[in-house]
């Protein structure tokens, strides 16, 4: 394999209802740094109906070229057809590196490509960095329990691609009036080529917990030390209007269920302010939250890993601190009032 055949940075735009998925204009942001240091090109690709128009924001969000695929055989996202044009695309401008949202989507999607290419696939990637010579793609993510990260490389194939998770990374602000290449594709594809149907799309309706879209969060972890203490957790967000969150320990003691669980094998987060209480700060639990706005964390133990990843630490006992808390809250605000704006120096 020859790459210097292989040029450019791609980022697949997951769309749904006429929306770019904000973990698509999130790569956008991520993905300009590795090709401003190569001196390649940053692409979007966009397949779907009526899709076009979405180049704008795709360009105003770092992209220099849009691929575009806008057929009615993809107005519905299935494995196969997505997989054909992207596959169909990858080998007719051999990008040296394509990235996707670790989304139910992206992953789908991504692992599909990845079998029929061959190429290698970092899933659930949290970091991102290329060589400014070679153009290898560092992958990084936590391994072994979270207890490190690993670096994954893909040294023998092109091109090389990584599913990134939500809310790790940030877009770069949008710039308005900012344009780029769109270059127009189309597939040979039939509907009776495709063995998958939709034949119906049923939306949800039963109510989801869904704490990555909370503006604060109170978060708590085995240090609470029983079911009974993690209501303090309820209690203080209660107060604050906030969203409950949970360390895997917790859930996994069955003090609180799965979908309030934070970190890399739970929901990443990206709130204004972040309570970690009872937490110890194990790398696995800090990648879901470390982006957080202010991240305010209270533990017992002075060395406690969690506080090298806090902009305030209380060290002392939860039990004693977020009552105290609590009552000033309520003293100071009714929930409608809590607001969640707040300055600070750096």
């Amino acid at each position: 394999m020859d790459f210097k055949d292989y040029k450019g940075v791609w980022v697949f735009i997951e769309e749904k209802d006429g929306e770019i998925a904000p973990v698509s204009l999130e790569l956008l942001g991520a993905g300009r740094k590795l090709p401003d240091k190569r001196g390649v090109e940053l692409a979007g690709v966009l397949i779907g109906e009526k899709i076009k128009h979405l180049t704008q924001t795709v360009f105003e969000y770092g992209a220099d070229t849009a691929y575009v695929y806008d057929q009615s055989i993809f107005k519905h996202y299935r494995t196969e057809s997505y997989m054909k044009a992207l596959l169909e695309c990858s080998n007719k401008y051999k990008p040296e590196i394509i990235l996707y949202g670790a989304t139910s989507t992206g992953k789908d999607l991504a692992s599909a490509v990845a079998t029929d290419m061959p190429t290698g696939l970092t899933a659930d990637t949290t970091e991102l960095d290329v060589e400014e010579e070679t153009g290898l793609l560092l992958a990084s993510r936590p391994a072994f329990g979270g207890n490190i990260m690993a670096t994954i490389l893909c040294k023998k194939y092109r091109p090389q691609m990584a599913t990134v998770r939500a809310k790790v990374m940030k877009a770069l602000p949008p710039q308005a009036g900012r344009t780029g290449k769109v270059i127009e594709e189309t597939i040979a594809l039939k509907e009776e080529d495709i063995r998958t149907k939709v034949l119906e799309i049923v939306k949800e309706t039963t109510k989801k917990v869904r704490i990555d879209e909370a503006d604060i969060i109170v978060a708590g972890g085995k240090g609470l030390g029983s079911p009974e203490g993690f209501q303090l957790i309820h209690q203080l967000a209660d107060t604050l209007g906030g969203a409950v969150g949970a360390s895997r320990d917790v859930v996994e003691a069955g003090w609180i269920n799965h979908a309030h669980q934070v970190g890399q094998t739970g929901v990443t987060v990206t709130p204004k302010i972040y309570f970690a209480i009872g937490i110890s700060g194990a790398i696995q639990h800090v990648v879901g939250m470390k982006n957080s706005g202010l991240i305010i964390a209270i533990n017992k133990d002075s060395d406690a890993p969690i506080f090298q990843s806090c902009h305030y630490g209380i060290v002392g006992d939860a039990f004693e601190i977020v009552p105290l808390f609590i009552e000033q809250f309520n003293k100071a605000f009714s929930k409608e009032e809590v607001s969640v704006s707040y300055a600070r120096e750096v």
